[in-house]
């Protein structure tokens, strides 16, 4: 499986917010609906999902979940390494092309580490293009790459609060945004992070991807 995060650098400055830089990741695992699913979906008014590796990952578990808990279907953009600018690119295609159902779900924020402050920007161009009447749930982030050094893995926290501070920030002014706050969900106890999570960032199979999915679907079924 394809890293979520990419560093080109292991050092703990570089990049200038301490993860290091995001590296080439277009070439990278992606998974895609077809035109005719994402058209069926829509029919359905199921869910649309735009996030990356963790989605590429766990999103045919997300499917499956949601269809047996919820009889919701769902259509995928999911591309391991993408960030948010890119995932939200992703979201303003498939609206212009598509258009939308009523729950949209946003996967992304990891490869955000390299770069947070760009992430607000991002969050307020998403809620713009999906306007007030589809709900965004948006998983917020857990990164603290464990191949890494110390440094550079507190940079990743550090980086992965900042993005998840944007996320709440925006909450209060969308109504509509929902957050899977599944970086508390880890943090609530300290064995999580080691049960739940491999290299730091991905779900482990099948307990972290069972435990993060879940979350989702529960979001969704509270709305």
């Amino acid at each position: 499986m394809a890293a979520s995060t990419v560093a080109t650098t292991g050092t703990a400055a570089a990049g200038g917010y301490g993860s290091g830089d995001l590296g080439a990741w277009k070439g990278l695992t992606k998974a895609i609906a077809t035109e005719a699913t994402i058209r069926r979906v829509l029919a359905a008014n199921g869910v649309f999902m735009f996030g990356d590796s963790l989605g590429v990952q766990d999103g045919k578990a997300l499917s499956q979940r949601l269809m047996s808990k919820l009889n919701l279907d769902l259509a995928v953009n999911n591309w391991s390494g993408r960030p948010t600018l890119e995932t939200v690119d992703a979201l303003a295609n498939w609206k212009a092309n598509y258009g939308l159902t009523r729950r949209v779900l946003m996967s992304c924020g990891t490869n955000d580490i390299f770069t947070p402050p760009a992430m607000a920007a991002q969050i307020d161009r998403a809620m713009s293009i999906v306007g007030s009447r589809t709900t965004v749930f948006w998983v917020n982030t857990q990164a603290a790459r464990t191949g890494m050094g110390t440094a550079l893995q507190l940079a990743d926290q550090r980086n992965s609060a900042w993005v998840n501070l944007q996320l709440s920030d925006a909450q209060r002014r969308y109504p509509n945004l929902r957050i899977v706050r599944w970086s508390e969900w880890l943090a609530a106890k300290p064995s999580r992070l080691g049960t739940y999570l491999r290299q730091g960032i991905h779900t482990s199979v099948p307990y972290g991807q069972d435990a993060r999915n879940e979350l989702i679907v529960q979001a969704i079924q509270a709305d």
